[in-house]
């Protein structure tokens, strides 16, 4: 699946990566997905929540080494 935005949050700690999502989510229209890289380990559940509470997709959730990558369908 390609990403039409792909956001790097490393190193940020909750709440900045759901933040810097909500502004990129705004700027993009309906079924547009971006990925976002986090090292927040948060960040797993953190995202379950914005998605349920904002409506939008989470399309996957996944664990690469320190990494945690989040791939949201704009709603």
């Amino acid at each position: 699946m390609d990403a039409s935005k792909e956001l790097d949050t490393r190193g940020l700690n909750c709440p900045l990566p759901i933040l810097k999502a909500k502004k990129a989510l705004a700027d993009m229209v309906s079924g547009e997905i971006l990925k976002v890289i986090s090292t927040d380990p948060g960040s797993m559940r953190d995202f379950q929540a914005f998605a349920r509470q904002t409506g939008n997709e989470l399309v996957s959730q996944a664990t690469n080494a320190n990494e945690f990558v989040h791939v949201l369908r704009r709603r």
